[in-house]
């Protein structure tokens, strides 16, 4: 495989311009040790005179760290609230000694650091394993969880959803499909994950996302995946969040959570929840039509 210096990796460009993009949001980088065996990587407001803004958490799927996911929403979100980007345990710059990989252990550490920086209230959104993440903070954490977005994540996934993900995939193992070590296999997770078929995409741009984005912490990463409890089960084991408004947003032709299940999980959730469905985008309606899904996503965030 053909790696390229970082002056000529499109990766390592468009990494740049993403940071100034969150920078030029009046976020920064910032590190905090949450206990004796976790530290958090994330993005948060400068460090100045308190503001009356609302609170919002996004947290990321099982992919590239949260920068990469994120960009328009913290564009469109940081003028009206507070925004908080996790990146979560063994993903960018954060990491544990702790032998727990369970999205349950992914919750509790997004939990302390809010509350290290003395974020008593907060709305949270979580995409795809984030969205494991976000339902579990809501549900441990009740009274300090306004709103909760869950998008394209199957929350209420069974054995057997994980056995079909498999079977379109064409894959024998989730590694395989979730952490691509070749460009033959990201280009496999790429037409699941987005509407649009981009066939045509240089090996050596291909090459560079993988080795860029896909290479650190891998097998930390493997036992995450190995550690996931949502799935495990024949039956979708969660609980209602009957006290909270709770927005579900959904792809329409999501491959990886197919929409059927978003449709259930809406019944799951408890009678305050609501199902929005995005035409034309897969599992990141986020990035395929962002501006629809900001919109959605703020309309639902400033409803009283």
């Amino acid at each position: 495989m053909t790696i390229l210096p970082s002056f000529l990796s499109p990766v390592t460009l468009w990494g740049l311009y993403v940071r100034r993009c969150f920078a030029a949001s009046g976020l920064s980088q910032q590190s905090m040790k949450i206990d004796d065996e976790t530290t958090l990587h994330f993005w948060g407001p400068h460090q100045t005179t308190p503001n009356n803004k609302p609170c919002l958490v996004l947290i990321h799927g099982f992919g590239p760290a949260a920068l990469w996911q994120w960009r328009n929403q913290v564009q469109f979100f940081t003028p009206n609230f507070n925004v908080y980007v996790p990146d979560l345990v063994f993903f960018g710059g954060s990491t544990t000694t702790s032998p727990d990989r369970a999205e349950t252990f992914q919750a509790a550490s997004v939990a302390k650091l809010l509350e290290k920086l003395g974020v008593e209230r907060f709305s949270v959104v979580g995409t795809s394993y984030g969205g494991f993440v976000a339902y579990h903070v809501a549900r441990m954490w009740p009274e300090r969880v306004e709103k909760v977005v869950i998008a394209s994540s199957g929350v209420n996934m069974r054995g057997r959803d994980s056995e079909a993900l498999l079977k379109r995939a064409d894959v024998e193992k989730i590694e395989d499909l979730m952490l691509p070590a070749t460009a033959a296999q990201l280009h496999k997770l790429v037409r699941l994950a987005m509407f649009k078929k981009v066939d045509v995409i240089p090996q050596f741009f291909m090459n560079d996302f993988v080795e860029k984005l896909y290479s650190d912490k891998r097998t930390e990463k493997m036992e995450l995946l190995k550690g996931v409890t949502i799935g495990r089960d024949d039956k979708a084991n969660i609980s209602p969040l009957h006290d909270k408004e709770v927005l579900i947003v959904w792809g329409e032709s999501d491959q990886i959570f197919p929409l059927e299940m978003a449709t259930e999980l809406k019944q799951l959730l408890g009678t305050k929840a609501r199902l929005e469905v995005i035409k034309n985008t897969s599992h990141m309606p986020q990035i395929e039509d962002s501006v629809q899904f900001n919109h959605i996503v703020q309309n639902f965030l400033c409803k009283d």
